[in-house]
């Protein structure tokens, strides 16, 4: 995959700890700054999928009442 440049300013405490973070895990600046927006990129990706599932879970009946009434797959369906 190409790469691109970014240029960013930040204060000097966060280019400090920016710089023992990446010396800590044994990796360049850039590949932990490109790790951290990778994993915040994911967690955005996983905190939406999580409130989808909560909202379904505390909609659910009605999205099941809704779907019955407008398709025909009540449980008494083709009941004499």
């Amino acid at each position: 995959m190409a790469k691109t440049q970014l240029n960013v300013r930040v204060d000097e405490d966060t280019a400090r700890a920016a710089r023992e973070r990446a010396l800590a895990r044994g990796m360049s600046v850039n590949r932990y700054i490109e790790e951290l927006v990778r994993q915040d990129a994911g967690e955005a990706g996983r905190t939406f999928v999580d409130a989808a599932a909560d909202f379904m879970k505390q909609y659910e009946s009605v999205f099941a009442e809704e779907f019955t009434e407008t398709h025909g797959t009540d449980s008494g369906a083709g009941r004499s």
